[in-house]
């Protein structure tokens, strides 16, 4: 077992949220099995867009959906080699187990290929997170990083938290360590999906990403305010409340798209309804 602990506690609003997430957690899979296929198409273009809007990927929701349909888009070319990458990564990710570390190297190799020079390798060099000319966050050594790396996938792999709470202790520490020298940011939000998928399969059709990037300067903000008390407390809440929040909105949407389909085919059913009559009277 992993002697290495992450720094954050387990307050009484963490376990509410985790209670929360819960009992809505049952009313979302009752919905994923009514959901068409549409809508889980629709919440995985959301996540990728989402994602690298994050990044300052400019592709809007629409050219994304074109490129997951195999169609051409104009935009630059950078932008659309990480949507590509994105679409594969998000396929493959059924495939891959969080703990392990060639699944980790390997995803990152399918997320940036054709984007660094050395995709699917930890970093060599030093780096830092910048707004702007600040330095809002310096990761460790690279030296220091196989080991670092090494010892947050033991603890993933032996931890008795509850998986809601172990994916966003490993959302914050994955980019605190910063293991990579490009990528960090969209390979921790798509390990943290995994590791939720792979304790509820439906999950990984959850976008959260997409309310993350309406609050993207929160996201680093929190980010920093957890490295200055070296404790990933307000980070976890903070993930825990937008798992809670996209719930409770995929729950609305799924709400709708059934209240459509069941319109969609209500008329169906009366058009064959009036055609039967149709012929019955010609008879």
């Amino acid at each position: 077992m992993s002697r290495y602990q992450p720094p954050f506690s387990i307050t009484p609003s963490v376990l509410n949220l985790v209670v929360e997430i819960g009992e809505l957690l049952g009313h979302w899979s009752a919905k994923r099995g009514q959901a068409s296929p549409l809508l889980r198409k629709e919440n995985r273009i959301r996540t990728i867009q989402a994602s690298l809007a994050i990044e300052h990927n400019s592709l809007s929701m629409e050219q994304v959906t074109a490129l997951l349909e195999g169609k051409r888009v104009l935009a630059p070319a950078k932008d659309i080699q990480e949507v590509r990458n994105a679409i594969r990564a998000y396929e493959l990710m059924p495939g891959w187990h969080a703990a392990n570390i060639s699944d980790l190297l390997t995803a990152h190799k399918t997320l940036m290929t054709g984007l660094v020079d050395r995709p699917g390798a930890l970093r060599g060099g030093n780096v830092g997170i910048y707004r702007g000319t600040q330095v809002i966050h310096m990761a460790p050594p690279a030296a220091q990083v196989p080991r670092l790396i090494a010892d947050l996938l033991s603890w993933l792999e032996h931890t008795e938290l509850h998986p809601l709470i172990a994916s966003s202790v490993f959302h914050y520490e994955f980019e605190f360590i910063h293991p990579f020298a490009d990528g960090n940011g969209r390979m921790g939000r798509l390990w943290q999906t995994l590791i939720l998928s792979q304790w509820r399969q439906e999950l990984a059709w959850l976008p959260v990403e997409t309310l993350i990037h309406h609050q993207q300067e929160r996201y680093y903000d929190i980010l920093g305010a957890c490295d200055k008390t070296s404790d990933c407390t307000l980070f976890v809440t903070w993930m825990l409340q937008n798992i809670l929040a996209a719930l409770k909105e995929g729950l609305e949407t799924s709400f709708i798209v059934s209240e459509e389909m069941s319109e969609e085919m209500s008329e169906e059913i009366d058009v064959k309804l009036a055609h039967r009559k149709t012929q019955f009277c010609v008879c």
